[in-house]
């Protein structure tokens, strides 16, 4: 039978934070970055069952933030008219205060590259939110929170 885990230990998306090329993004409501294997199948004689040979990695994500100021058209704007393919670093920790031992769980991701730039978007009596769709080819976990 598994331990029982305190529901208290579950990690609270609440306590993340970001930095965007060392600038906290204090906008911030949430960030998701997610490594997709690239797989070639693998046919072998006498076996029916698809196998998969893993032949890559793609790193997707999104950093979600409330609109209170124009942060990526000044990081993007004029680099995106000019034709440059401006490269990033996100920063990301994520600390809630109920973790064991006050451990924190802190990622680098690195040559992350905006897929689009939002130039306006709003709703009378709805709060500004812009999501900001990226890629990256390179990642380290420099904290992990580790289990009981």
């Amino acid at each position: 039978m598994a331990n029982k885990i305190p529901g208290n230990r579950v990690i609270n998306g609440t306590w993340g934070e970001i930095w965007l090329d060392g600038d906290k993004v204090s906008e911030l409501t949430g960030l998701e970055a997610k490594i997709t294997l690239k797989k070639e199948d693998v046919n072998m004689c006498g076996v029916l069952a698809k196998d998969t040979k893993v032949t890559g990695w793609e790193g997707k994500g999104t950093l979600k933030m409330h609109k209170v100021n124009s942060r990526m058209a000044i990081k993007l704007g004029e680099m995106i008219k000019k034709g440059q393919d401006l490269r990033f670093t996100i920063l990301s920790k994520l600390a809630d205060p109920d973790t064991i031992g006050g451990q924190s769980e802190r990622v680098v991701l690195k040559d992350v590259s905006f897929d689009d730039l939002t130039l306006t978007n709003f709703e009378a009596k709805g709060l500004g939110k812009v999501e900001c769709p990226f890629t990256f080819t390179g990642y380290d976990f420099t904290d992990l929170i580790q289990p009981e």
